[in-house]
């Protein structure tokens, strides 16, 4: 063991409610020179065992805890055991069928700063900690060992990894020398191209799995809004419901190349689908001149990365939401999603209902969704709850 780390008396609280974070203010002394990442166990002040832990001198979470069992040693047999564990619920949750989905989902799979997501025959991981980036030949090894047929691609290209002291690095793992161009997942009985290279995340919105599935309750026979669409993920789901018109809004022209090719991969008709490139909240003003929509989808990429832009992240949060519901047709649905962890459930539903009430409109919530049930939320790790989603409907 590279070292200790000894907690104030008092601040071990959140430890022995199994939460896995150290912050730096909860420190007494460190024991030893533990370096970048080594596995440290963390005492209290009287000496015993609260967990074993990766080090990370950089960051206010100086500790994040691989274990809270003191005869677990961090090594190949536990990574293995935890990338098996792992499978095993996905397996159990997953829609038949589906070969996109997180295998890892950091903290909540006991792994802190880990995330592993599976496309097809294609592992791709992004090591945001200081301990992954350390364990990442181990962890390479084991997810060999649970996937023998499967290549890997690491995606640690994330600003986070500056907070750990690290940089950003990408590139195959195991396999052939770069991903195929044209890689294939299916969920839901439908099939999306995804870019494992350059793509958003790991190269798709696995957590939108059931938000997809839950428009195609609200879309036949409507116009359908598909606002930051990407990959026109939630277009595609819309159109293959029977929707008489989707437009998909991105401000990416290869994202929305890729959506245009998803109707084709699907044998949909796309003459009822339009692709628009441009600035969203620019386009939802021009349409306040006549235009109006059945359903309408606010997609948008994570507003909130510091408590210091949670303010004017709201601003922003309520000025899409205002926009859409004044393009909203009588009955209609809004489809309101935020990816921002540091947002709240309840917050998000207020912002939410403040630009509603600035349009003017009258709005119900009929369903909430949350990420799939492969991003799971660990019971005492509140932080792994990220994306939150409204289904309101226009009341008249």
């Amino acid at each position: 063991m590279a070292g200790q780390i000894i907690i104030k008396q008092g601040k071990e609280k959140a430890l022995l409610r199994k939460h896995p974070w150290v912050f730096t203010g909860a420190v007494a002394k460190i024991k030893g020179k533990p370096g970048l990442g080594d596995t440290v166990d963390v005492l209290d002040t009287r000496g015993s065992f609260l967990g074993r832990a990766a080090y990370s001198p950089h960051s206010q979470i100086c500790a994040r805890v691989w274990t809270f069992d003191a005869n677990e040693q961090i090594d190949f047999a536990f990574f293995q055991g935890r990338f098996e564990r792992a499978l095993r619920m996905r397996q159990a949750v997953l829609p038949e069928g589906t070969t996109g989905y997180r295998l890892i989902a950091g903290e909540s799979d006991g792994l802190p700063g880990i995330t592993i997501d599976i496309y097809a025959n294609w592992i791709v991981c992004q090591l945001l900690s200081a301990g992954a980036e350390l364990q990442r030949g181990v962890i390479v090894e084991a997810l060999r060992s649970v996937f023998p047929e499967h290549n890997v691609y690491e995606r640690s290209d994330v600003d986070v990894r500056k907070k750990e002291g690290l940089e950003q690095v990408t590139g195959v793992l195991h396999g052939p020398t770069e991903p195929p161009a044209d890689l294939v997942i299916e969920e839901n009985g439908l099939k999306l191209y995804v870019d494992i290279v350059s793509g958003h995340k790991t190269g798709y919105y696995l957590d939108q799995r059931d938000a997809r599935q839950a428009i195609k309750k609200y879309a036949k026979g409507k116009r359908v809004l598909n606002c930051f669409s990407y990959t026109g993920g939630f277009g595609l789901y819309a159109a293959s419901a029977g929707a008489s018109f989707v437009r998909n809004l991105d401000m990416s022209q290869p994202a929305l190349d890729i959506a245009a090719r998803n109707l084709e991969l699907n044998g949909l008709n796309s003459d009822n689908v339009e692709h628009v490139q441009g600035d969203v909240f620019q386009l939802l003003r021009d349409y306040q001149s006549g235009e109006k929509f059945d359903v309408i989808v606010l997609d948008p990429p994570k507003f909130v990365d510091s408590k210091a832009s949670l303010t004017r992240a709201c601003r922003g949060y309520k000025d899409i939401n205002r926009l859409a519901a004044k393009l909203l047709n009588p009955g209609g649905i809004l489809m309101t999603f935020s990816c921002s962890g540091l947002l709240s459930a309840e917050l998000f539903q207020k912002v939410v209902a403040d630009g509603v009430l600035d349009a003017g409109r009258e709005m119900q919530i009929i369903e909430r969704t949350f990420q799939a049930a492969d991003h799971p939320v660990s019971l005492p790790y509140p932080e792994g709850l990220y994306l939150k989603g409204l289904v309101v409907r226009l009341v008249g």
